[in-house]
């Protein structure tokens, strides 16, 4: 296969993306080892290498005594086409050894529109892509990630599904694999004993009727599978692993720096945002070890940058002791620091002086929506006057680059809120140039537009979705209010169609999925690679619709297709913060007083770190 490779490199494009051999990736001797697993990141290198869960989970499994972790990315088109043209299978990069070979594919799923990437690997790889056609343990397929807390869509390609967070959970499965492995377990016995783990869902345990409608009736579980099953927390955090020996790309990723993630959880409430609910309770990292591992990170890998990433930085309650702590070995190496995820009500001085100390970065800021009935509505909470202070603050000291992230398509959305992005975007390049000391290099405002997508385990999770012709006309009304002078960007509006649908689809779409894998379908998160009448032909062939999923509103009453997976969240908590934003009322964070949302109830003890 090396040589097949050497004669098919040069003819894609950047060859380096499949060849391995980077500085601290993680090389072990096949004899000592009786588990061997394949971390399956379903899209290309550089966005898969940008991902914090991967490295964490890449160094968690390897320090374990008899296991080996290698990496396998989707390939892109013209190597995909390279690779199949020579009978080469898709192969992990540490080895070079086919997907086949492996006891674990391990997937993360970080968005509904990988889903096909998914099937292509496990088909490049030599596997069966359903889950019903591998008839023995191994190769067993698993997967994780934020898509997992609607696994339904998916269930007839994984053979389990790891809920939540994975530092303990991940070492428990490899665990019982090796023990399985050991005692030649088949694989009923195997996914019995699994689904007792918590955080395990396996759904071949579990069974689905249909109302006469098409909504779903029940959820059954079988074989002493528990009824509902809930999501896996790290009760410590601090003490949670954390790598700092990174691998070092071996060409330009998306995110090429350390990334220190501060804290799990948010103190806010955004009825929009799953990540904002599933990742609860509030769980926090010391400033003085978060300083220790991001040296300890920058040394072994030679990075420039330390990002503090977290779901909202600037609410961290160490930052001021954080940034301190770093700043001065950052100073003294040429590291700069980079705060993403900046909320502009708690944007100072202070904070923008210790962000620029080594260099700038843009700035970013998401007001979500161009008034404050809508901001209300989904409980944003951010005035217009945070936004401009907070631009101002950034002006005056010297940025000229900040990007405005924006949705559209909320529920209780009118025009009038679509016209309020333009006319806030004027008030900020009005602030501009109010504040700035030097005009001569000019301003670089970026609003940037997604389309809503009501997401699972969320307020809105019984929303309607925006159809493609009402999103598109949303957009070009804003498109017409925009000053010429600001960038403009958004989402693409069949592309949010489709992730509705994934994201709060039911196990009959895996029939779509696999039907849009063979007619071609891959990469549908890039532009150039996405074909929607590939996926409507798909639904045809399938017999289903996707405005069923998309285009109407659930019933309070209603089963959704994920209501047996728990985040700790409650139903009855996210309907009344559904009811709450239509009658545009906000809900404090949790910092000023608990609202009793039942993820406290996960932590022993029963108090968020807030």
């Amino acid at each position: 296969m090396v040589d097949q490779l050497k004669r098919i490199l040069p003819l894609v494009k950047k060859p380096a993306r499949y060849v391995g051999g980077e500085y601290n990736c993680i090389m072990k001797d096949k004899k000592d080892v009786d588990l061997r697993v394949a971390f399956c990141f379903p899209d290309t290198y550089e966005i898969g290498m940008s991902h914090l869960g991967l490295r964490i989970l890449y160094g968690l499994i390897n320090s374990m005594q008899g296991v080996w972790c290698e990496r396998a990315f989707t390939p892109w088109i013209d190597m995909e086409e390279k690779m199949r043209e020579a009978n080469i299978p898709l192969y992990a990069l540490e080895s070079g050894d086919a997907l086949s070979e492996f006891d674990v594919m391990a997937f993360t799923l970080q968005y509904e529109m990988c889903y096909t990437n998914v099937l292509n690997m496990l088909d490049m790889g030599g596997i069966p892509i359903r889950s019903d056609e591998r008839k023995d343990l191994f190769p067993l397929v698993i997967a994780g990630g934020p898509c997992a807390y609607n696994p339904e869509p998916m269930t007839p390609f994984i053979d389990l599904f790891v809920l939540g967070e994975g530092e303990e959970i991940v070492t428990e499965l490899m665990e019982l694999c090796r023990t399985a492995k050991r005692e030649k377990w088949d694989k009923p016995l195997f996914l019995t004993k699994a689904a007792g783990l918590e955080g395990i869902y396996v759904p071949s345990l579990y069974s689905v009727s249909y109302n006469a409608d098409g909504t779903v009736s029940a959820v059954t579980p079988s074989g002493g599978a528990p009824k509902s099953v809930q999501k896996r927390i790290i009760q410590d955090f601090s003490n949670a692993y954390f790598p700092t020996e990174m691998i070092v790309p071996s060409t330009e990723v998306v995110h090429d720096r350390v990334m220190l993630e501060l804290f799990r959880g948010c103190i806010r409430g955004c009825r929009f945002c799953q990540a904002g609910f599933t990742n609860r309770p509030v769980r926090m990292r010391q400033p003085e070890l978060l300083v220790r591992q991001g040296v300890e990170a920058c040394k072994s890998a030679g990075y420039e940058e330390i990002s503090l990433t977290s779901l909202s930085t600037s609410d961290y309650k160490g930052l001021d002791a954080l940034s301190d702590g770093l700043l001065d070995w950052c100073q003294q190496n040429s590291v700069s620091l980079s705060l993403p995820s900046l909320r502009a009500d708690n944007f100072s001085v202070e904070l923008m002086e210790k962000v620029q100390r080594v260099r700038k970065s843009g700035l970013t800021f998401a007001p979500e929506a161009g008034t404050q009935r809508l901001r209300d509505a989904i409980n944003k909470n951010v005035l217009e006057t945070d936004v401009l202070n907070a631009c101002s603050i950034a002006f005056s000291g010297g940025w000229s680059t900040v990007k405005l992230y924006f949705m559209i398509g909320l529920p209780t959305e009118t025009d009038e809120d679509i016209l309020g992005i333009a006319d806030l975007a004027e008030k900020v390049f009005l602030e501009w140039r109010r504040t700035c000391k030097s005009k001569s290099r000019g301003v670089k405002i970026t609003v940037s537009v997604a389309g809503f997508v009501p997401k699972p385990m969320t307020p809105f999770q019984w929303e309607a979705q925006d159809t493609i012709a009402e999103l598109t006309r949303k957009q070009e009304l804003l498109r017409g209010a925009m000053r010429k002078n600001i960038t403009l960007n958004w989402h693409d509006a069949q592309t949010t169609m489709l992730e509705g649908v994934f994201a709060r689809g039911d196990r009959r779409l895996g029939a779509v999925i696999e039907q849009a894998f063979k007619s071609g379908c891959r990469l549908d998160s890039w532009g150039e690679c996405f074909s929607l009448s590939k996926w409507l032909s798909a639904f045809e062939v399938c017999g289903l619709d996707p405005a069923f999923y998309v285009g109407r509103a659930r019933k309070e009453n209603e089963v959704l297709p994920w209501d047996h997976i728990s985040t700790g969240v409650s139903r009855d908590y996210l309907y009344a913060e559904r009811t709450r934003a239509y009658s545009t009322v906000t809900t404090p964070d949790c910092r000023h007083k608990c609202s009793q949302c039942g993820a406290s109830k996960l932590i022993e003890g029963g108090v968020c770190d807030v």
